[in-house]
């Protein structure tokens, strides 16, 4: 939140731009692109995918250069080509940010392997017995979806949600307040002796 407010860092501010809906015709392009290549994902292979977007991006692209070809040879002007400015743009990742990013990909790989030799062997039995019952619930979730349904799901999830939240912040917020109370009611409940008999 502070890097929103103070708007030091425009990564971070443009993501949440997106998630909350702030520029309308933008979010609606990077929502509306995400759904429609994992869905095509979910009926084609990947493969057929990147070959069909890379066909129907040639197809605008030649025909926008021939057609400016004919007419720059109508007209008979000098222009150039159409797509010089893009042409002459620099398109490599800067390796200061590439270092960065794959620094903090490495130190997130490492700490994973770290945390799965624990588990897998047993350094504290009660984390491995949770990790175990994890898994277990996951092999329910895997036989109910797949990994590209849970994929949409959470892109549809991710673009609704916070603005769903942010103009019902009030009502949402008072009931998971009032769960947690009730939760928290439960558990004292169930830790009196007697308790339930006398509510019963």
């Amino acid at each position: 939140s502070q890097c929103y407010t103070r708007l030091p860092c425009p990564q971070t501010t443009s993501v949440v731009d997106l998630l909350y809906w702030r520029d309308v015709k933008n979010t609606g392009v990077v929502f509306g692109a995400s759904l429609l290549l994992l869905l095509s994902l979910s009926v084609c292979s990947i493969i057929s995918v990147l070959s069909y977007v890379a066909l129907a991006l040639l197809s605008v692209t030649i025909t926008f250069r021939i057609y400016k070809g004919i007419l720059q040879a109508i007209q008979k002007s000098d222009e150039g080509h159409p797509f010089k400015q893009y042409l002459d743009q620099e398109v490599a990742l800067p390796a200061q940010l590439v270092h960065k990013y794959s620094d903090i990909a490495l130190g997130r790989i490492n700490a994973t392997m770290v945390e799965l030799r624990r588990l897998f062997l047993v350094e504290d039995l009660v984390d491995s017995l949770k990790f175990a019952v994890f898994m277990w619930i996951l092999t329910y979730v895997g036989a109910l979806f797949n990994g590209l349904t849970i994929l949409i799901l959470g892109l549809i999830g991710a673009f609704s949600c916070p603005i769903v939240y942010e103009k019902h912040q009030m009502d949402i917020s008072g009931l998971i307040l009032c769960l947690y109370l009730l939760y928290c009611f439960c558990r004292i409940q169930a830790k009196i002796p007697g308790a339930k008999k006398k509510a019963e």
